[in-house]
């Protein structure tokens, strides 16, 4: 999918939730595309930004001190006038106004959506996987997640010294609307007695009640529920604990606790190679494609069969989380 066409001048911008590494991703990306020659262009508040020309020019002075700082300093947002065939065409007029030859879009599923929608329309992308539910098909790692999970594992483990302190259960409400992943990676690093994913159907009786009074007749005095946002509600799961166990329970929502902080050296790491990856896929003149972390090396995937590609839980890990919790 891609076109021998010059390249000048290019766009970065982040969309859709922020993520730890969305700014050394920018750096990477501005740094890069310095070396080569090329200029770069943030767009602010994502493709929200695009459609209303929202865009200053960047320098690789203006990215220092941004790679230890959680979020993003190009702002992001969620736009519903881009997901409009008019929105899309406003965004487009925009990067001919500020004479951009192409874009790097950094997010999730949602970036990447309105990212094809770009080349499909004939403006040149490339996107780079940042979302700590690490749900995006066509890469085994997405930046953020790292950093996602270390900030849970700290707070459940602080929950778990209290918890153990009053001979309660805490059920923690951790991120992952539709995917399990940092609840059953978290689970299993913190020894969780449940772990809920939206991936797997939990019986409530079977795979929650049964597995916490097991625990305490065999002695145990305190019990960790890890529950991720799409599958229940720790409120909920708490009151039905407390209700048919007599165990006193405290639900905790991590909330947006997990999006925030200093990225950790594997999501600085990650950020950094992704981006300039990107920048060479420039270089090459190979457009319209993702950036993927496979089988510990980057490549770059056509957009359109990334999108069209499907990623789920291993059921080998929700087996291990099993035993491990007997």
């Amino acid at each position: 999918m891609s076109e021998d066409r010059e390249i000048r001048n290019i766009g970065v911008l982040t969309s859709g939730g922020d993520a730890p590494g969305m700014n050394a991703v920018i750096r990477s990306v501005v740094r890069g595309a310095a070396y080569y020659g090329y200029h770069v262009f943030g767009v602010r508040r994502g493709f929200h930004g695009l459609w209303r020309g929202d865009i200053i020019e960047l320098n690789p002075r203006m990215v220092s001190e941004k790679l230890q700082r959680g979020g993003t300093f190009l702002m992001t947002a969620r736009s519903k006038t881009f997901n409009s065939p008019e929105g899309v065409a406003k965004g487009i007029e925009m990067s001919k106004i500020f004479n951009l030859d192409t874009l790097v879009t950094i997010g999730g599923d949602g970036t990447f959506r309105g990212a094809r929608d770009l080349c499909q329309q004939g403006f040149p992308v490339i996107g780079i996987p940042a979302t700590i539910d690490n749900d995006i098909a066509c890469t085994e790692y997405s930046i953020g997640y790292d950093t996602a999970m270390n900030t849970a594992m700290e707070a459940i483990d602080k929950l778990r010294d209290t918890a153990s302190s009053h001979e309660r259960c805490s059920v923690i409400e951790v991120m992952g609307r539709k995917a399990g992943y940092i609840a059953l990676n978290v689970g299993i690093a913190c020894g969780a007695e449940v772990v809920m994913i939206p991936e797997v159907e939990h019986d409530l009786q079977k795979d929650v009640i049964k597995p916490l009074l097991e625990a305490r007749n065999r002695g145990k005095k305190h019990y960790i529920v890890i529950v991720a946002e799409g599958c229940a509600h720790a409120t909920e799961i708490s009151q039905q604990i407390e209700d048919i166990t007599g165990i006193e329970a405290r639900p905790t929502i991590l909330g947006h606790l997990q999006r925030g902080g200093s990225p950790t050296v594997r999501d600085r790491y990650m950020a950094s190679m992704m981006g300039l990856h990107a920048v060479d896929c420039i270089r090459e003149n190979r457009l319209n494609r993702l950036i993927a972390y496979k089988d510990g090396h980057l490549l770059d995937i056509d957009l359109l069969e990334a999108m069209d590609m499907k990623k789920t839980i291993d059921s080998n890990d929700v087996k291990s989380a099993r035993i491990l919790s007997t």
